[in-house]
């Protein structure tokens, strides 16, 4: 009885955060097609970092092509600035409209070899992700040594099956798409796995921010949207357990077409 309670508060908080900010809305918006990013994540020692930095650079040929032929969308890397105990140090992305996208690139990446090189190898912990998002945008271009923000999120139990749906269209989007519009942040997605191998209700919200003062505008931004919406607040919590949430936050060179 009560998670038949919570789940109807969760809906009806949904509702009223629906109510609340469509209005507020110029566009309706819409999910688009799937957009697959396949993300490498390592954990090296110090003494490999400038090695990895060359590396990367050396594969962006590669992936230049793999844009010019249309199976891949954006790529980049990133450098791990808020260290953890069992974190990642660096990590490796590219994305595709399609998995057979992904796992053709993927398959090209494996035939050069670059997996076993030294660096790689010296690796302490390395693992994977294959996410998916119906919700992003970007600004096509390349930039050097931006920073990449990621919150990770995990829904109730109780949260509606459209949970993502719902927070994405009348929450995350509305003021990523200002942000965009205004040169704040170059690229945001809301992602969800494809492989599960972390729980079936994580998600992430994921933003590139143009310099580190475009960080503060993010966040004065989200604040001024909780303000302008005061119960979007308690619509978010009644859907999303904040005990697993966590933050990434890394430095980052990034193409997108």
């Amino acid at each position: 009885m009560r998670n038949k309670l919570c789940g109807v508060f969760a809906i009806g908080c949904a509702i009223a955060l629906f109510g609340i900010c469509a209005s507020a809305q110029t566009q309706e918006v819409k999910e688009k097609p799937r957009m697959y990013t396949y993300v490498a994540f390592w954990t090296l020692p110090r003494t490999q970092w400038a090695e990895f930095a060359k590396q990367a650079a050396s594969e962006e040929k590669m992936m230049e092509k793999a844009v010019a032929d249309g199976n891949v969308v954006g790529y980049g890397d990133d450098q791990n600035l808020i260290h953890s105990v069992d974190g990642p140090t660096q990590d490796t992305w590219f994305s595709s409209m399609s998995e057979a996208g992904i796992f053709n690139f993927l398959d090209t990446v494996y035939k050069t070899g670059i997996p076993t090189s030294p660096v790689d190898v010296a690796a302490t912990r390395h693992w994977d992700n294959l996410v998916v998002s119906r919700y992003y945008n970007w600004h096509s271009g390349s930039w050097k040594g931006v920073y990449t923000h990621v919150a990770v999120y995990q829904l109730k139990p109780t949260a509606p099956n459209d949970a993502i749906d719902t927070l994405s269209k009348n929450l995350f989007v509305p003021v990523m798409e200002k942000l965009l519009a205004d040169g704040t942040i170059h690229e945001y997605e809301v992602d969800s796995e494809v492989i599960h191998t972390s729980d079936p209700n994580t998600f992430w919200v994921a933003y590139i921010a143009a310099n580190a003062e475009a960080l503060d505008k993010v966040n004065d931004a989200v604040r001024d949207a909780v303000k302008a919406s005061p119960l979007s607040g308690p619509a978010f919590g009644s859907m999303v357990d904040f005990t697993p949430h966590r933050d990434f936050l890394a430095r980052t060179d990034a193409t997108y077409k």
